[in-house]
């Protein structure tokens, strides 16, 4: 017997889900770096994982590997994606603030702790996790030097003779890094950082060679 079936304003019907929208390469690249720190600041560094951020992610573990390889090169990534986010905050700075050797050092001890305080507890486990491998050490040395090159480049007309040695833009970013882990942890201010680290970088650019203790 055949029977028809007709549907009324009060029958319910089926209805397929919208299909998952799919984001250009850039966009979920973006979203899993996005899901990726938000791993790391509320389950740690032990959390991170391909596979975990693909739960995280809500997408596909092909897809996390496809865009990371690795464990290590998402530690890579997440690294070099705070670096881009931290030159570009230091580039504009530069570019407004007063040709001085007081407020070059302010921008440069101003948003090197402000770029770290706003990444949170997270980053010092990632660099921390860039020591567990060369492959991974290259690349925050790799950035190191970049960073190095630039606070060179802007402080050494203010040094005597026009020339600031390396070592002393080196003991001026272990300071900032030393002081702006200090201030993440509570263990100090972010004022008291930026004052201190300030202070650091115009006696290490003022100071003649021939006045500075030697190593021994």
């Amino acid at each position: 017997m055949y029977h028809s079936y007709i549907t009324t304003p009060d029958t319910p019907t089926l209805t397929e889900a919208p299909p998952r929208k799919r984001l250009a390469r850039s966009d979920r690249y973006r979203q899993l770096i996005g899901a990726a720190w938000a791993l790391v600041r509320h389950e740690g560094m032990d959390a991170l994982t391909l596979g975990r951020l693909a739960e995280q992610a809500q997408v596909a573990k092909p897809v996390v590997y496809d865009h990371f390889g690795s464990r290590n090169g998402l530690i890579s990534a997440l690294y070099l994606d705070f670096e881009a986010r931290q030159t570009l905050i230091i580039d504009a700075a530069i570019a407004a603030s007063a040709p001085t050797l007081p407020a070059m050092a302010n921008v440069i001890a101003s948003t090197y702790v402000d770029c770290v305080l706003a990444q949170g507890r997270e980053l010092p486990g990632i660099v921390g996790a860039l020591a567990g491998a060369p492959e991974l050490e290259l690349v925050r040395r790799e950035c190191s030097d970049a960073f190095h090159a630039k606070c060179r480049k802007v402080l050494a007309p203010f040094a005597p003779g026009g020339q600031l040695a390396p070592l002393r833009v080196r003991a001026m970013l272990g300071a900032a890094e030393a002081l702006s882990y200090a201030a993440v942890s509570n263990e100090i201010t972010p004022a008291q950082a930026k004052a201190e680290l300030h202070a650091t970088i115009v006696l290490l650019v003022t100071t003649p060679k021939t006045q500075m203790p030697s190593a021994r």
